[in-house]
């Protein structure tokens, strides 16, 4: 089985600003370079056969490169996301626009549609029962942001499981289109 799902990647830069804000929350699982992404589909544990046909799929997404910056921060609370900490991005219009487009390509294939309401973030923390306060941390950080930053593809990635944790392996990127300019 391989447990797929597809992301952006956020610069150096973005992920920069973010590891200067991952403090503060005492037992906090924080997010390292190679975990932080802003899922745009979570597919779930398939068969070999169906992972090479939805990497096929993705092949066929068109949709323009496009900037987002970040926005804020906020909380999943207990429930079926979990506990995590987590940065927004703005704008979501783009962003919502490819993963309606990314869903459609998945659903031609079979997959069941995604069951949840999509919000653009990027986790950067998950909290369990032992994990301190997180209203310090959300009142020090509510004014994130950062400058626009251009996203040029999205990755389709396999996630493993060990007894660190979760690791992220890219298995295809997809490039984004350049934007029409008017000239």
């Amino acid at each position: 089985m391989h447990r797929l799902f597809i992301a952006l990647r956020p610069p150096a830069k973005m992920r920069d600003a973010l590891f200067d804000i991952q403090d503060g929350v005492e037992a906090a699982r924080w997010q390292d370079d190679e975990q932080l992404h802003l899922t745009l589909r979570y597919i779930g544990d398939v068969e070999r056969p169906v992972a090479e046909d939805i990497a096929l799929a993705l092949q066929a997404v068109r949709a323009p490169a496009f900037d987002l910056a970040l926005s804020g921060v906020g909380q999943f609370d207990a429930g079926r996301r979990g506990r995590a900490l987590w940065a927004g991005v703005t704008p979501h219009d783009t962003v919502m626009a490819l993963h309606r487009k990314v869903d459609h390509a998945l659903v031609r294939l079979g997959l069941s549609p995604e069951g949840r309401a999509f919000l653009p973030h990027i986790t950067l923390a998950r909290l369990n029962k032992s994990s301190g306060p997180t209203e310090p941390f959300l009142g020090a950080n509510a004014g994130l942001a950062s400058p626009a930053m251009r996203f040029d593809h999205f990755i389709l990635y396999e996630s493993h499981l060990g007894n660190a944790g979760a690791w992220y392996e890219a298995v295809a990127r997809y490039p984004l289109d350049l934007p029409v300019t008017s000239g």
